[in-house]
């Protein structure tokens, strides 16, 4: 439905704006030469005809290709023309928003005698046309920019300003529970593949005014907007500084996926641990933005990257801020062993086996020697085979539809186990710990650091298998020092613990009470560091 405006009086307004683009031609002409002298991009002609045949040739004539050429019922007929990417736009919006005001003047209610003596202009016609989001556009690069991200073109014939209007189609995918982040208390709604329908969660949950916004177009070819989100006055400026810079040495043809930008912006590219934290929980970016860190939104990815990261912030999950704080410490304690479970399992097993039976209880040892009798391989090639073969049943389960991909890595997995022991290929203990590993690595709330895991996992067992206990201990250390080493935005990777800050350890392993959490991180926040005041420990009346 059109809207609720006085259509005399904009029929009036239109018919005289119109006429003023010939009688300002001259003055535009001037304006145009200035324009061009203080950029390198060519000029829209004035001529409508030209225009429309040059935007057909640059686009190759594509069949979504809509070009709407009409005539505005002035006393002095006047040629004007829409063009836009079938698909992309609103077709209900550019017939009743543009097409109706513009075509349906009547001649009789025309006064040209007081035109004013200068072209359109944008504060002009925005009275005429009601679109908030509206941009004058002289130049080539300007309008196949905006024609291409779903932007109708309007151009009148002896004007050399044309319009873009915001009709982009806002059939999207509807927000849905989130698919990796699963919450039993939680919120119920995630990020979906619009950039402004994920800012939109955002400011949901955060309404205040220091909650900035700042856009970029990266890619050449796919001009990909990217959104970075900050709380003014929480956040480090340098790190906020540190993220634009990144972003504006990106300089490259596409880029369309998320995990292509986080490539380009992350601290260390050869490392297994991943430096940018990926969420798909609004309420998850929202908690991080009142820590003081940055969000980035990547237009057409159902996620957000969150950063600087830390080592600590992979074992937390939502579920823990929805949780009694006990509760939730105790999960997260699960969580860090079965970490270190998912890590050195198998490495663990083949080292006792191989090299230190001398630490097998006795009983056990006669027990588990009675299993790999007959059995053809050396421990270490036994666990590297039955892990290689979880890992692509994993594999096969996620890529399968849904409905039997469950059901093929359960199966698959029951049979080959099952198979694999009776035949004498493997031993009944190393299928107990490789399961008991694969269910552990489910634990990680984050899919990025448990992928991590399974990769470190392959070189934890060749260092048991070739030097035991002692190529585990060395494989450990290696593996601290290159976390010492890790930076993300300039944060140490393993804050709060090295360098150790006693008062970010409330919510590192153990989360403590809320209102015992008064601080925010001392290296993320720059000025407003206190998150509550204090005393407000529960005091309840004695009755």
């Amino acid at each position: 439905m059109a809207p609720n405006v006085n259509q005399t009086k904009k029929t009036k307004k239109l018919a005289e704006l119109l006429q003023a683009s010939k009688s300002g031609e001259m003055k535009q002409s001037e304006q145009s030469k200035q324009a061009q002298s203080n950029t390198d991009e060519p000029l829209i002609s004035d001529e409508l005809t030209s225009n429309l045949d040059k935007i057909s040739t640059e686009l190759g004539n594509s069949s979504d290709l809509a070009i709407r050429r009409f005539t505005v019922a002035t006393e002095i007929p006047n040629q004007g023309a829409v063009i836009y990417i079938d698909g992309l736009i609103d077709e209900d919006a550019i017939r009743d928003f543009i097409l109706e005001p513009l075509m349906g003047l009547e001649v009789n209610e025309v006064e040209t005698k007081d035109a004013p003596k200068h072209p359109i202009l944008h504060t002009e016609i925005e009275t005429l046309l009601p679109f908030v989001d509206m941009e004058e556009i002289t130049d080539w690069k300007s309008l196949y920019l905006s024609l291409l991200s779903g932007k109708t073109i309007l151009l009148v014939e002896g004007s050399q300003i044309g319009f873009a209007l915001s009709t982009q189609n806002g059939n999207w995918r509807g927000i849905q529970e989130p698919q990796s982040e699963i919450s039993v208390k939680g919120a119920k709604d995630s990020f979906i593949e619009s950039l402004s329908v994920n800012l939109t969660l955002i400011r949901r949950r955060l309404k205040t005014q220091n909650l900035w916004l700042e856009t970029f177009e990266v890619g050449e070819l796919t001009q990909t907007n990217v959104g970075i989100m900050y709380v003014k006055g929480i956040v480090n400026d340098k790190i906020v500084q540190e993220v634009k810079e990144r972003i504006n040495r990106i300089d490259t043809d596409e880029v369309v996926t998320i995990a292509q930008f986080q490539e380009f912006i992350e601290d260390e590219t050869f490392t297994p641990f991943p430096t940018v934290f990926v969420t798909e929980r609004p309420d998850v970016a929202v908690g991080h933005l009142l820590e003081g860190k940055v969000i980035l939104l990547v237009d057409g990815n159902p996620v957000s990257l969150i950063v600087p990261v830390t080592l600590p912030q992979f074992f937390h999950a939502a579920e823990d801020y929805y949780q009694r704080y006990d509760i939730s410490s105790l999960i997260r304690i699960l969580r860090y062993i079965s970490f270190l479970i998912a890590l050195l399992g198998p490495s663990i097993y083949v080292a006792a086996i191989t090299f230190h039976q001398d630490l097998i209880p006795t009983t056990l040892l006669v027990s588990l020697a009675a299993q790999r009798e007959g059995v053809p391989f050396p421990a270490l090639i036994e666990a590297v085979l039955m892990e290689f073969t979880f890992e692509v049943l994993r594999e096969a389960g996620i890529r399968m539809p849904r409905a039997i991909g469950q059901a093929v890595s359960i199966v698959g997995a029951l049979v080959i186990g099952q198979a694999a022991v009776q035949a004498g290929i493997v031993s009944a203990s190393m299928v107990i710990v490789v399961a008991a590993t694969g269910i552990a690595s489910f634990t990680t709330p984050s899919y990025d650091l448990a992928v991590s895991a399974r990769m470190l996992r392959f070189i934890m067992m060749i260092f048991a298998g070739t030097f035991g206990f002692y190529g585990i201990t060395l494989a450990l250390l290696m593996l601290v020092a290159h976390l010492c080493s890790l930076r993300s935005f300039g944060i140490p990777y393993l804050t709060p613990f090295a360098p150790f800050n006693l008062s970010d350890q409330k919510d590192a392993i153990f989360r403590l009470p809320i209102w015992a959490n008064q601080t925010r991180p001392r290296l993320y926040s720059q000025k407003n560091k206190k998150r509550m005041k204090q005393g407000l420990q529960p005091s309840p009346k004695k009755t």
